[in-house]
């Protein structure tokens, strides 16, 4: 899966040399985080409702951002944007970009191909495609287990899961937390089967096993 499967593409934006009460009016309006500021249909940098939060002179205040507009009046967007701008392409996989954004601290990727702007992808968006890739919405059952991280060591628990009549939704595995030489694995299934005794034979054949029935 790819940025381009789940980017915004219809991107609201705002010019180099907008006033920034032009971009906080556009946020309120299409409830939204980033804008990207633009200059000859090129990226020149983006805007978010923190760069405005944290340009205000009177952080104290218990007014929202929205109602800031007249201590921002003589702001341009040019002012307060990151001009340093870490972007994507549309044929970025998706679990790049998610690493990109969580590495770099950002809420979106601008999306660039030939030089213009294409689209956006933010956590939002990013959210999507795990509950999508986890086939979550689905249901099914949820296995977990730890196996040896050696070559066909997931065949054999799919193997076993086949076997009593279940199909394979979704595979996930994680080396985070897990002791040398092995893997933790999340499987989730499809259809139904003889949900007992594939429980006892996983939990006969690998340690560590948790599952979730669905």
């Amino acid at each position: 899966m790819f940025v381009s499967d789940w980017m915004t593409k219809k991107v609201f934006t705002v010019c180099y040399d907008d006033s920034v009460t032009d971009a906080i009016k556009l946020m309120k309006e299409k409830n939204i985080k980033h804008i990207p500021a633009i200059k000859d249909d090129k990226l020149k940098g983006i805007i978010s409702d923190r760069d405005i939060k944290e340009f205000s002179p009177s952080r104290a205040t218990t007014l929202d951002i929205y109602e800031l507009h007249y201590l921002l009046a003589k702001a341009k967007v040019k002012d307060l944007m990151k001009k340093s701008v870490i972007t994507a392409t549309p044929e970025t996989p998706v679990e790049e970009a998610a690493m990109l954004m969580h590495d770099k601290n950002v809420g979106c990727l601008p999306v660039v191909e030939s030089g213009r702007l294409a689209g956006i992808i933010s956590d939002m968006d990013i959210y999507r495609a795990l509950v999508d890739i986890t086939g979550v919405r689905h249901g099914g059952n949820r296995i977990f287990l730890t196996i040896e991280d050696r070559p066909g060591s997931i065949k054999e628990a799919a193997d076993i899961i086949r076997k009593h009549g279940f199909r394979l939704q979704s595979i996930l595995t994680s080396y985070a937390g897990v002791k040398p030489g092995h893997r933790d694995v999340v499987i989730r299934t499809k259809g139904t089967g003889e949900f007992k005794n594939m429980k006892m034979e996983l939990e006969g054949t690998f340690s560590n096993v948790k599952i979730r029935k669905g």
